[in-house]
């Protein structure tokens, strides 16, 4: 089993950001999701650092790293991803991005465009969270919303809350397939309840409200577009994506496959494979 080691780098305002990395050859750097951390990656540091330099990044508030009272909005884990790229001095990134890492992703785009990157990887998120109330049904299932203004604050609410651990016990829990083992279930609540509770709805809120299309439609970078057929995020919205982007490839993972939201968890064997075949 490849050990991955642990480090740390110091973003720009002075937050210490962990990170996973093993092995060598073209750079494949990962972001996680919404209150998600680098180890929840552990199957792609294993399967492809003998082929690639894997580096997965806990982002500010999550999983080893630090955790200040500020900076948890799309725009500021964006130039901490940037503050990375630029500490770690890589170029021609493979970047990949699961969940809101793509939001991060979209924001790094939106402000640095293709800026020592190679190709994007996005995993499993849609363009827009929260429907605007004066969207007609088309738009709202292009932009894969999921919350209303009303079920949105109430879930954000119900994390910030004291019961913010049975909140996201519900909420995580309803991202796997049946066939996920209720240890790797509870492996991954654990890890998501790393972030504290406040930080993480404070991040949802801004995270929910943002809509992406008028920067997905920039895209020029090689990209590829995972979904799940089962997942919370509806696959019909990451196939709006790639239709977006020139080029794009797209897979979608039925339910027999893993497909809900943590594919790369519960099919990691085809995700690497997947993965490999897309950076070569």
């Amino acid at each position: 089993m490849v050990q991955a080691q642990s480090k740390w780098l110091t973003t720009g305002d002075g937050v210490r950001l962990h990170y996973l990395e093993a092995g060598s050859g073209p750079t494949l750097l990962m972001v996680p999701g919404w209150s998600q951390t680098a180890e929840q990656f552990r199957y792609q540091i294993e399967g492809l650092s003998g082929r690639y330099r894997v580096i997965a990044l806990d982002m500010r508030g999550h999983g080893e790293s630090d955790k200040p009272a500020f900076g948890y909005r799309i725009s500021r884990l964006a130039m901490d991803l940037h503050d990375a790229i630029e500490a770690l001095e890589l170029q021609s990134v493979n970047l990949l991005g699961h969940s809101m890492g793509c939001s991060v992703i979209w924001c790094y785009w939106d402000l640095f465009g293709a800026e020592r990157l190679s190709r994007l990887l996005l995993i499993d998120q849609m363009p827009a969270i929260t429907r605007n109330p004066l969207w007609s049904d088309r738009e709202a299932a292009d932009a894969g919303c999921i919350f209303t203004p009303e079920t949105l604050y109430e879930t954000v609410n119900g994390l910030a809350g004291p019961a913010g651990e049975e909140t996201t016990r519900g909420f995580v829990g309803g991202m796997v397939t049946a066939a996920m083992s209720a240890a790797d279930r509870a492996w991954m609540i654990d890890c998501n309840l790393r972030m504290p509770r406040v930080h993480a709805a404070t991040l949802l809120l801004n995270h929910a409200t943002q809509d992406w299309r008028d920067t997905i439609c920039r895209i020029t970078l090689p990209t590829l577009a995972v979904g799940g057929r089962v997942s919370l995020v509806p696959w019909t919205s990451v196939a709006w994506t790639h239709g977006q982007i020139p080029g794009s490839r797209l897979e979608i993972f039925e339910e027999s496959d893993g497909g809900q939201h943590f594919m790369f968890i519960e099919n990691y064997k085809r995700f690497n494979a997947l993965l490999e075949d897309f950076i070569g």
